[in-house]
């Protein structure tokens, strides 16, 4: 499986799904922090993945989207 298959199936599994720099517990940037609060506010259960652990997560899921920043929020395979 490659690593577009592997995105595909994380956000097809996940009614909400976040791509961050960091976790939702130690966010390593601003926006991802500011993220996790407003789904924390809104008591949204939401699934996450460290982009920062794997470099191949990190560039695929910018080829995945077709945009260059990271968070990325998915919501019902919405991003």
């Amino acid at each position: 499986m490659n690593v577009q298959e592997q995105i595909k199936n994380i956000v097809e599994e996940n009614s909400v799904m976040l791509f961050m720099k960091g976790s939702p517990d130690f966010p390593q940037c601003g926006f991802s922090g500011r993220l996790v609060q407003i789904l924390q506010a809104c008591g949204a259960q939401f699934a996450s993945a460290d982009v920062l652990s794997d470099d191949q997560i990190r560039q695929g899921i910018k080829d995945f989207s077709n945009w260059p920043t990271i968070p990325q929020l998915y919501i019902n395979g919405e991003f």
